[in-house]
């Protein structure tokens, strides 16, 4: 819910802190005291168009903030995280909007600065605006299915879930089709490159290893010619020792451990002799000459051109081929098999939106039984309300199912339903709103409902009528409403006042209301006028208690 709004520099506003309760909050004051510019305020705060009209006169900006008290289980919570915006579920949500006087806006919530489009999105969940040209969802015939099947407590995710699993599978099939259309008019030449492929045999890290040996073989005269020179002076190195070993001989014991040092050394210059011997054989029998390794290469290197890969990508290239190739001479079979899989998910599409249909139309005849029994009071009792669930072609089917759903109302017993704005009138339509909203109560994730001028037109018993059920309402929603009607202020757990005042310098300001003869002065104004009567105060005592006992 709405804890607490602070407006700075908004048209008659200098600055204003609010705080607002749960329940039934109800906003009053005279004509032109500024009770509009609360709700443009928050709508700005909300996301809302930004418009210079709202920056107050001499200031260089306004600036709005709203703080919302909302359970962590919020799909607000959601929306912020899916946009990468950290804000800890359970904690406040505090969203802010500054407005420069050349037009220029910035968002922000929690203090991180965001789009005006995500701000609106997340004001929407938070706050519901209704008014006599400002009924939301109504208006708007795109939002009667979704509020129909939340009332009929619809699994649109399930239904969602059957549409993308044969929309996939349609869009596998249509591009499985179009591959083997592509292969069959590319077949000789898929064959002739898997021959050509199969012919040269690629292996994976070729490239490197032949290009290796091929540096070999360039070096191989020198390597020869450094080997030859290491032989014969390793060779030399062990007939000096030999000379050595023979000299020492003659010290007897006492040369014994240079003895056994020279053969230890002796041992490894005829391990270096061999190491040698091998390294010069291996590189005089090469079993590939220089010219056999540049034509594998240049032949490895050509096909990787006209395949756009690199050599090492050879074998898999070949494969992916084959691949192709035997697709398409069992192309029949595999699209007989993505057909009857398309198939099958397209029927339990079906299948589910026919449920879903049914849920839709025993929801629409329960909906509008009992927004027929809220009419009467609301001085509609001749009006019709119809929740009209309707089938469409293939064509128009979506994630929501197979169903247009449209609230058509007539207001004139005989003539026939149509939409909401063509057929009532600006008040009709807020009252309109207000049965709907009272029928579907636990509906929507908005836990603040804000009514702008609902009992606009009526008075008396329909006043009370509406003040009642706003009460109602408020049982388990924030409910505010900007007022005229003392029969629906009465009813308000929480009254704010809205004035006007200052000489040149006119400023608006709001007083909560909290003592009950401050609250009976107001009414007793709403009831009379400028002149309060003793009959004016004895009727608002009487209708602040009728609102106490509700």
């Amino acid at each position: 819910m709405l804890t607490a709004l602070t407006i700075q520099n908004v048209v008659l506003i200098d600055r204003l802190a609010l705080e607002f309760r749960a329940g039934f909050c109800a906003l009053t004051g005279e004509t032109g005291a500024g009770k509009s510019i609360l709700l443009d305020s928050l709508g700005l705060a909300l996301g809302a168009r930004a418009e210079t009209r709202l920056v107050r006169k001499g200031a260089e900006q306004a600036q709005v903030t709203a703080t919302f008290e909302i359970p962590a289980s919020h799909p607000a919570f959601s929306v912020l995280q899916e946009s990468e915006i950290m804000v800890e579920q359970g904690e406040p949500l505090v969203v802010r909007r500054s407005l420069s006087a050349d037009g220029r806006s910035k968002a922000f919530i929690n203090d991180q600065p965001v789009s005006a489009g995500l701000l609106r999105t997340v004001g929407e969940s938070l706050v519901e605006i209704h008014g006599q040209f400002e009924t939301q969802g109504l208006l708007d015939p795109k939002t009667h299915r979704g509020m129909l099947d939340e009332y009929a407590g619809v699994n649109t995710a399930e239904l969602r879930g059957h549409w993308d699993a044969w929309k996939t599978a349609e869009e596998k099939l249509s591009a499985e089709r179009e591959a083997m259309d592509r292969a069959r008019r590319d077949e000789e030449y898929l064959r002739q490159a898997v021959e050509d492929l199969d012919a040269l045999a690629p292996e994976q890290g070729e490239e490197e290893k032949l290009a290796h040996l091929r540096e070999r073989l360039m070096k191989r005269e020198q390597i020869l010619e450094a080997l030859n020179v290491g032989y014969e002076g390793v060779n030399e190195a062990e007939n000096v020792l030999g000379q050595a070993a023979r000299a020492l001989e003659r010290a007897g014991d006492d040369g014994a451990d240079i003895m056994a040092a020279l053969d230890r050394a002796g041992a490894e210059l005829q391990e270096a002799l061999s190491a040698i011997q091998s390294l010069s054989a291996d590189l005089e029998e090469c079993e590939y000459s220089l010219s056999e390794i540049d034509d594998r290469l240049f032949a490895l290197r050509a096909q990787a051109r006209k395949h756009d890969c690199t050599v090492d990508d050879l074998p898999r290239i070949r494969d992916e081929l084959a691949a192709q190739l035997n697709n398409i001479e069992r192309q029949d079979d595999i699209l007989a098999e993505l057909m009857k899989e398309t198939d099958a998910l397209k029927k339990a599409y079906m299948s589910y939106a026919e449920d879903v249909r049914g849920q839709r139309q025993q929801a629409a005849g329960k909906l509008d039984g009992f927004v027929a029994d809220e009419l009467p009071p609301l001085k509609l009792e001749k009006a019709l309300f119809v929740t009209k669930v309707e089938s469409l072609e293939e064509g128009e089917w979506g994630p929501g199912g197979m169903d247009r759903v449209r609230f058509l109302v007539a207001t004139n017993p005989g003539t026939e339903p149509g939409p909401l704005n063509k057929i009532a009138s600006g008040g009709e339509m807020a009252r309109f709103m207000l049965a709907l909203k009272v029928v579907m109560a636990e509906t929507g994730t908005a836990g603040t409902m804000i009514f702008d001028e609902v009992d606009s037109g009526i008075g008396g018993a329909t006043a009370d009528a509406v003040g009642e059920r706003l009460a109602r309402l408020a049982a388990s929603r924030q409910i505010l409403v900007v007022t005229h009607a003392p029969q629906v202020a009465a009813r308000a757990g929480h009254h704010y006042i809205v004035m006007k005042d200052g000489g040149d310098d006119v400023k608006t300001t709001v007083i909560h209301l909290e003592e009950t003869p401050a609250r009976r002065e107001e009414i007793a104004r709403m009831l009379s006028g400028a002149s309060i009567t003793d009959e004016s105060r004895a009727a608002a005592d009487k209708l602040l208690e009728t609102g106490r006992a509700a």
